[in-house]
């Protein structure tokens, strides 16, 4: 039966279980099992440790009812220096579950990140398309589910090892002083663990709504401060605080139902507790008062109760960390299935296209009809150039029809403007030519990324060196060659404000909006492919200022398509695609 039907199901149970496989064979996976051979030497010497120490409790408490003096100081020495070695033994317990733990967070970390940041996974993961089944929040799972999942994991199989070594230890323990005291303390431990359950359960779903709500709430501070001056501006600070408003309702009224929960099963749990404290004397005093037992035989049956007691009832005693722990291992492995779903677009295209290895791919493409309603994207390393077969674009909100089965090839050298009113299409087609959008059907064939540049309307630099920006892994940044670059472009005064290649800048605040475009459009000539596709460039610089950018293109024989809203800019091209706001297009050769 499955307690916890929000999060862990078949699928999430089989997927925690290839984490935790995967991690033990990985690079690091000899560190990691030898540090939890170590927790588990140290966990069975605190269980051995605590048995010894239940029987010179008793014979301390012995002699103390006995008032033998020799007897007391000899077991007080040998208390102490049982309750020194324990010491020690739980601070290395501690500190090598906190190193396995972190060992496994970096691991798994890095592991989530390599894959997030894989093009295009990040974008289509975006938390703007979440209506579209995406996933909320990957920045919180990366960050704080992955931390919470690898420590609580740990801790559970850790706490379930010791409970383990301890039923072993001192079943023997109470067996001896009590059979009736043992079978109660089993007894109790169920009903305690189907009680916690029953009160409980619905901290599972709480916590995982909990999760998202909070991060939506961090996530809304995070998109006012980033654009602050823009709200100013645009005096929308009630809209803001009504949306911070709404936020934080929601966190505040599921905070409410999780305390009304948590208030019943701590009802329970308290009273659970309380009573662990005197159940051992109701049994055992008994057996004193009638000369069967020792005095200190009723502080060690305290003892081997409390810890047998707590060994059976984990589910009470950790309910609340359990259902915070459901609902993280749901949430990263719903991520992780959208990660694998984000990355297996176009996995279609390049298994079809396999059959037909070599130069004559390009050729027999746009003769193969793609599964219906599915885009494919195909990347080649040949002069192929840009080829759209039977491409239909759908807008993602209500799959409406942008752009209807647009069938062009546009070799090396054929220079495009893309005009219409039709700006919804124009854009999707832009991102279906990058990869970035499969809501259609139809086949889109292009040179790879060192063949072929993206410049969007505005683009981003992320925080970070001149050189970080500038160089790609294929082709290493020479200076002199920056410098020429950046004079070509009247970007000499940049270089100055820079100071040098390698410190670090926050560009987004050094820049002005057309200063990063021009420094975008740099980068492409830095390492000049052989296309370049320019989102709409005239907003930010202008007629006269894109015309310079395309005399650069053609000096460095790049291939361009330029997005537009007017013709000023027909006589820079070779051939116009016009595309209408019915989704219908016409293609038209320019004036050269």
């Amino acid at each position: 039966m499955n307690w916890f039907p929000v999060s862990i199901d078949r699928h999430v149970r089989r997927r925690f279980a290839q984490t935790v496989k995967s991690f033990a064979v990985s690079e690091v996976g000899a560190r990691a099992k030898a540090m939890f051979a170590a927790l588990i030497g140290l966990a069975l010497l605190i269980s051995g440790l605590n048995v010894v120490n239940s029987y010179v409790g008793r014979d301390f408490f012995t002699a103390i009812e006995q008032k033998s003096m020799s007897g007391f100081v000899g077991f007080a020495i040998l208390y102490v220096g049982v309750f020194a070695a324990s010491t020690l033994v739980a601070v290395l317990f501690r500190f090598a579950e906190e190193r396995l733990g972190l060992l496994w967070r970096e691991w798994l970390t890095l592991d989530l990140v390599a894959a997030y940041v894989e093009h295009p996974t990040f974008y289509r993961l975006n938390d703007c398309v979440v209506e579209n089944g995406e996933i909320t929040n990957p920045d919180q799972r990366i960050a704080d589910d992955v931390r919470t999942f690898t420590t609580t994991t740990l801790s559970f199989v850790l706490m379930g090892l010791n409970a383990s070594f301890t039923v072993f230890a001192f079943s023997g323990v109470m067996w001896s002083i009590s059979p009736q005291l043992f079978v109660v303390g089993v007894v109790y431990a169920t009903l305690g663990s189907v009680g916690a359950i029953w009160f409980g359960l619905p901290l599972v779903g709480l916590n995982s709504k909990q999760l998202d709500k909070e991060a939506e709430l961090r996530s809304e501070l995070i998109r006012l401060r980033e654009n602050a001056e823009s709200v100013a501006l645009a005096r929308s600070e009630s809209l803001m605080r009504d949306r911070l408003l709404r936020r934080i309702e929601d966190v505040i009224d599921n905070s409410r139902r999780m305390i009304a929960v948590n208030r019943n099963l701590g009802f329970f749990v308290t009273g659970y507790n309380y009573l662990i404290q005197i159940i051992p004397a109701l049994i055992v005093a008994p057996l004193f008062i009638r000369g069967h037992a020792q005095f200190g035989e009723i502080a060690q049956s305290a003892m081997a109760f409390t810890q047998l007691l707590g060994a059976f009832s984990l589910i009470v005693t950790q309910f609340q960390s359990i259902s915070s722990f459901t609902a993280i291992v749901g949430r990263l492995g719903s991520f992780a299935e959208a990660i694998e779903q984000a990355q297996s677009v176009g996995i279609q295209a390049r298994q079809v296209c396999d059959e037909h290895a070599g130069p004559e791919c390009a050729i027999c493409l746009p003769e193969m009809s793609p599964v219906h309603g599915s885009m494919s994207i195909k990347v080649h390393d040949d002069d192929a150039g840009i080829m759209f077969d039977k491409l239909t674009l759908r807008s993602v909100h209500d799959d409406s029809t942008l752009l209807h089965e647009l069938t062009v090839t546009i070799p090396h050298g054929v220079r495009v403007l893309v005009l219409g009113q039709n700006q919804a299409a124009k854009t999707a087609l832009f991102r279906a030519t990058a990869g970035m959008w499969d809501v259609g059907e139809g086949w889109v064939l292009r040179p790879g990324p060192e063949h072929m540049a993206f410049l969007p309307e505005r683009p981003y630099l992320p925080r970070g060196s001149l050189r970080e920006l500038l160089e790609r892994p294929w082709q290493p940044l020479e200076e002199q060659r920056v410098e020429e670059v950046f004079a070509s472009l009247g970007l000499e005064a940049l270089l100055d404000r820079a100071r040098d290649l390698d410190r670090e800048h926050d560009w987004g605040e050094l820049l002005s909006l057309g200063e990063q475009q021009l420094v975008s459009f740099a980068r492409i000539l830095l390492a000049p492919p052989r296309f370049a596709f320019l989102d709409r460039p005239v907003t930010v610089l202008g007629v006269d200022g894109v015309e310079r950018l395309l005399h650069a293109l053609r000096e460095h024989a790049i291939t361009y398509l330029t997005i537009c809203e007017t013709h000023d800019l027909k006589q820079h091209h070779d051939a116009v695609l016009e595309v209408s706001t019915d989704g219908t297009w016409r293609w038209s050769h320019g004036n050269g």
